[in-house]
């Protein structure tokens, strides 16, 4: 079991979790999953909690190959309405906000969300922790190899495995001076890596467990499936669904995903898959 900080709430973590995406960024790769308005994310708020969202991440900004970076000022905009909106309407709902900005990071915090889903671990905005720190808020930081502008860049590696490992070591080390000792970990899946070495991770995420903390697949709808299939990714729920069994099976603790629903039944059925 794991118990990570929430602000206010109880985030624990004893079976597998599903996070739901909301995107209200108009260049999202996913086109069914964007929100250009309040009304429409409490409505598709209200559908993932039905369907069994333990955590809501909004995300205001495309992370995507080729996406323009709006800036702070504009994931604030966006961001703000929309967490108060949701907090205010499901006061006891996990909300996680997907930014690499302290200033961004502090304002959705204060409008209401408990978790920061910081894809570059802190290598952007070191600034994030101290602001985490600040709230006891929850944190979640990815593997990422160069910035902004080079986040999709494959380096040279032998083994992404134990690159991956070296790289949580010394974020573990890091966070531990902002006196962050329980967040969660995200290998990046679709993040600098080519299609062979995020199928590596799906077969041997077993071995990140080592690292002692709960650790989050990001897969869903990713190029490395729909393209392997010479598909697009409004086509690929059923081979998300199956690198999030593969996932499950190997001691991933949390899914972050497009369909909700799915996820979930997933965890059910997980039981009598061991």
């Amino acid at each position: 079991m794991f118990k990570i900080p929430a602000k206010h709430l109880d985030w624990q973590i004893n079976t597998p979790q599903v996070m739901g995406i909301l995107n209200i960024t108009p260049d999202s790769f996913y086109a069914a999953s964007r929100h250009s308005n309040i009304e429409s994310a409490l409505i598709q708020t209200e559908v993932f909690i039905k369907q069994g969202a333990s955590i809501i991440d909004i995300g205001a900004q495309s992370t995507r190959p080729g996406a323009n970076m709006e800036g702070v000022e504009i994931e604030i905009e966006r961001l703000v309405p929309i967490v108060k909106a949701i907090s205010e309407k499901y006061p006891q709902q996990l909300i996680s906000v997907d930014t690499f900005y302290a200033r961004v990071a502090e304002a959705v915090l204060e409008a209401g969300a408990h978790i920061i889903n910081d894809i570059s671990c802190a290598c952007i905005d070191e600034n994030i922790l101290t602001v985490v720190a600040k709230y006891n808020a929850g944190y979640i930081g990815m593997h990422l190899t160069g910035g902004i502008e080079t986040m999709h860049t494959v380096e040279s590696r032998e083994d992404i495995m134990e690159s991956l490992l070296s790289y949580f070591e010394d974020k573990k080390k890091l966070v531990a001076k902002y006196g962050i000792h329980n967040w969660v970990i995200d290998p990046g899946f679709g993040f600098g890596k080519t299609v062979e070495e995020n199928f590596t991770i799906l077969r041997k995420f077993e071995s990140l467990k080592v690292l002692g903390l709960p650790i989050l697949l990001g897969a869903s709808r990713k190029s490395s499936l729909y393209k392997t299939l010479g598909i697009e990714s409004k086509e690929a729920l059923n081979a998300t669904t199956v690198a999030n069994t593969v996932a499950l099976l190997n001691g991933a603790n949390i899914l972050r995903v497009h369909d909700v629903k799915e996820a979930a039944e997933i965890i059910q059925l997980l039981p009598y898959l061991k």
